[in-house]
């Protein structure tokens, strides 16, 4: 069914048919003022300072939960209306010491959006009791968490089960007494049995996590799981890694087309940019950023760089005087000026006073043109930002139709920013399933406009420590009535749909 909300008035509308140019139009953002919130802490929390961005009281604009480290964690409740306003609102439950980041999913399919909170210490699931309440979850569902030093996260529901299973991915083994270097700890997989979770598995080697998903790379209803790693510490031997999810989980290997790459991995971003319906990937590092494109005819788990075909490096400061490599943390894609075609935001910033790295890192903004390729428009947007930038959430905070920004900041304050861009039309869309998995999480949404085709995946995890749950953003350029459908879980396909520009759209099963 598909169900449409009553279209939004807005301004630049009328500029739509002028967007589908090849010079793009500049995108514009307005810094929004919070209470402040900083992310803190000693060398354990040198990465992380992750963000969720979810509706947690029900009136669908996102609230965010950003990490504090050594300082709470503060949820910030959105009181958006003619401009985007946020108040810091903390229920005691969430009110934790240590968090790293977390990501929203609706574990036990009850409509209301839970947490995963990732930790220094023991992780958390907190259960959503509507109205941003929260509590931990019964024992009976059988989550143990240990002492870990958690970085990453990813869900998914794999076939026939009610719970998500649940990766979480670990950095350095806090309990290991020769560590850090070379003293990665291992992932830690929740399979659920029925109603409650199995004992987790632990995927080794593990060498330490920054970012983690699943994804449905290949498109035949499973997905497996996608691990950026962080050379520092594992100093030889490591690599990324994709985790093929049989009943005994294992690494793709050589022979079947994976190919050995190490980098100081800290953030995936998952998208299709070229428009053959399999993601894409964004991987940030120490140094310049990776962009790579699957190759769907080599018949195996291969993505081919295209970082600077597509002029996507970002690797050094493009403002300033410093002129050392960047650090990038959580990438996020997105079409932040409704064009039709995704660009990238990448959070920046020095680990803390790595002398190898640049210490004046503005964050970066990606804008994509008409033939593929990228380029920087972060300084004319206002949007960087010379803080140790970390998580970030690139999503709709009011529901005008233009992704806001969000970015987290180690030993500085939180920001974000209004997109104020007068840019083309777009459309935002939910899916909603009943019984379990009610958001869809393995979905492909395709938009069709004229030959060419948008297809999103819906996923749980990525970039660095932050996740969002929410609608998924598309934008139109200038068309007025794209078609839509919908690629289930289990491969059911829906028809196609008609749907109208500047409008929220909820498809339900």
């Amino acid at each position: 069914m598909l169900r449409s909300v009553v279209p939004f008035s807005v301004g630049f509308a009328a500029l739509a048919a002028s967007v589908a140019v090849a010079e793009p139009v500049q995108p514009l953002f307005e810094p929004v003022e919070i209470s402040p919130h900083v992310y803190d802490g000693g060398w354990e929390h040198f990465v992380g300072g992750g963000v969720a961005a979810f509706d947690c009281d029900g009136d669908e604009l996102l609230e965010l939960y950003a990490a504090g480290g050594e300082n709470p964690a503060t949820l910030f409740r959105n009181r958006s209306g003619a401009s985007i306003a946020f108040e810091a609102q903390t229920p005691e439950a969430l009110r934790l010491i240590g968090v790293t980041g977390a990501y929203p999913l609706d574990i036990d399919g009850d409509g209301v959006l839970d947490l995963a909170v990732l930790r220094v210490g023991p992780d958390a699931l907190m259960r959503g009791l509507g109205d941003c309440r929260f509590e931990p979850f019964a024992e009976e569902l059988g989550f143990v968490s240990g002492n870990r030093w958690t970085t990453a996260f990813s869900a998914t529901w794999e076939a026939g089960e009610t719970l998500p299973t649940l990766a979480f991915g670990t950095y350095v083994d806090r309990n290991d007494p020769d560590g850090p270097f070379e003293a990665c700890d291992a992932t830690l997989l929740y399979r659920p049995d029925g109603a409650r979770y199995r004992a987790p598995e632990e995927l080794r080697p593990g060498y330490c996590a920054l970012s983690m998903l699943f994804s449905d790379w290949k498109r035949v209803g499973r997905a497996d799981l996608r691990v950026s790693n962080d050379r520092h510490y594992y100093v030889r031997g490591g690599q990324e890694q994709l985790w093929s999810m049989d009943p005994e989980p294992r690494l793709y290997t050589a022979d079947e087309g994976w190919r050995e790459y190490a980098l100081w991995g800290m953030g995936i971003a998952s998208r299709d940019v070229t428009g053959d319906g399999y993601p894409d990937v964004y991987l940030t590092s120490m140094g310049d950023q990776k962009f790579q494109v699957f190759d769907p005819e080599a018949g195996g788990p291969v993505w081919e760089d295209a970082t600077y075909e597509r002029g996507t490096s970002a690797h050094r400061p493009h403002i300033g005087s410093d002129g050392r490599p960047s650090t990038g943390w959580h990438s996020a894609f997105g079409d932040v000026n409704n064009d039709g075609r995704d660009d990238i935001f990448v959070a920046k910033g020095n680990v803390e006073q790595m002398p190898v790295a640049a210490m004046e890192d503005p964050n970066t903004l990606l804008v994509q043109d008409a033939e593929g390729a990228f380029s920087e428009r972060s300084v004319a947007a206002g949007v960087a930002s010379m803080a140790r930038s970390r998580g970030g959430a690139l999503v709709d905070l009011d529901n005008d139709g233009r992704l806001d920004l969000t970015v987290v900041n180690r030993r500085a304050p939180m920001e974000i920013f209004e997109n104020v861009t007068e840019g083309g039309n777009w459309l935002l869309v939910s899916l909603e399933v009943d019984g379990a998995n009610p958001r869809a999480v393995g979905s492909f949404i395709e938009l069709r406009i004229g030959d060419r085709v948008q297809t999103r995946e819906v996923t749980v995890g990525g970039g660095h420590a932050s996740g969002h749950a929410g609608y998924e953003h598309f934008g139109l350029g200038g068309a007025q009535e794209p078609e839509i459908r919908v690629i289930w879980p289990d491969g059911e396909t829906s028809d196609w749909r008609m749907a109208e520009a500047n409008s929220v759209l909820k498809i339900a099963r």
